[in-house]
């Protein structure tokens, strides 16, 4: 069941990824909207530091909820190309952890003073994004289907272990050619 909460089994076609991320970033745009009214409402606009915003227990939630919310998206939408996004999302982020070290111990290699990061994780990322917004699914994006169903079999093929079932149920204990 804990596969499924974080996307890990779940399946989600490229529309549908391309609606979620939306959808996401309109949720987060309105979260943001609110801690920062909540924030003003408590304190004059002359009185906020930033240091203080980042203490803020609202804006440590909402960086945590963006980030699971982000990463389930991903992992569903990664599973629906055929990649196993236990390796995959894991790898990305060691990836993207090198990067940061390289950019920080080489500054000239950074995109400049502003960036912690080189061109080659800024190109990863884009990669990244533009597969799982077109990459085709790996059975297709024909009709809809509930992410959260296993993918249906084929009436006429019969998996092996159902095979295997047939068989022993049948008492028959070697296989029939023919």
């Amino acid at each position: 069941m804990l596969g499924f909460v974080f996307g890990l089994n779940a399946r989600l076609g490229r529309l549908h990824f391309f609606f979620a991320t939306i959808a996401l970033a309109f949720v987060m745009t309105a979260i943001c909207f609110a801690i920062a009214m909540a924030v003003l409402r408590t304190t004059s606009p002359s009185m906020v530091r930033p240091e203080d915003l980042t203490h803020n227990r609202a804006i440590i939630a909402a960086m945590i909820f963006f980030g699971l919310a982000t990463v389930m998206l991903q992992s569903m939408r990664i599973r629906d190309i055929g990649w196993d996004p236990v390796c995959v999302i894991p790898a990305w982020i060691a990836l993207m952890f090198v990067d940061h070290v390289v950019a920080g111990r080489f500054p000239a290699w950074a995109m400049g003073q502003e960036h912690q990061g080189t061109m080659v994780g800024g190109l990863v990322n884009v990669a990244l994004l533009l597969a799982l917004t077109f990459w085709p699914g790996a059975e297709g994006d024909g009709a809809f289907t509930n992410p959260f169903e296993p993918p249906a079999r084929a009436a006429s093929k019969m998996s092996t272990s159902d095979e295997r079932l047939a068989r022993v149920s049948q008492g028959t204990t070697r296989p029939t050619w023919g």
